[in-house]
């Protein structure tokens, strides 16, 4: 029963955000961050490249700690570590990288450009027509 919200972005930078569930999240399970799936899974065509994640309670997903559970790790920079001086370490809570059932939100890169969606008239219109 795993549930993930995938942000896909494009060559261009723009962004859209998807939510699988149950079935359609299954051929994500077990691929590591860097791995390129199908993006059919979503509904394009072309290739997703997973570059990272958080699970529900935020805990962001490394690259470089292997596995699916969290762990402690001693950071010098990088992902989980904000502001880090010259020579400072600390031990911050970091998930692995390979996906489970426990990871919530994944960050993915689109190799083509995501197709333009209609514009935002038709919704004005709609909440227009519900107040009249």
């Amino acid at each position: 029963m795993a549930n993930f919200k995938l942000t896909i972005s494009d060559i261009k930078g723009k962004s859209l955000s998807k939510e699988l569930k149950d079935s359609d999240a299954n051929p994500l399970l077990g691929l590591q961050l860097g791995n390129e799936t199908d993006a059919t899974v979503v509904g394009l065509t072309g290739k997703l490249k997973l570059t990272g994640g958080s699970d529900k309670s935020g805990v962001p997903m490394r690259s470089d700690v292997h596995g699916a559970a969290r762990k402690r790790v001693l950071l010098s920079h990088g992902v989980g570590l904000p502001h880090a001086k010259d020579g400072d370490r600390s031990r911050k809570l970091t998930r692995g990288n390979t996906i489970s059932e426990e990871i919530y939100q994944i960050n993915c890169k689109f190799d083509g450009e995501l197709p333009v969606e209609a514009p935002a008239e038709d919704a004005a219109e709609k909440t227009k027509d519900k107040k009249e």
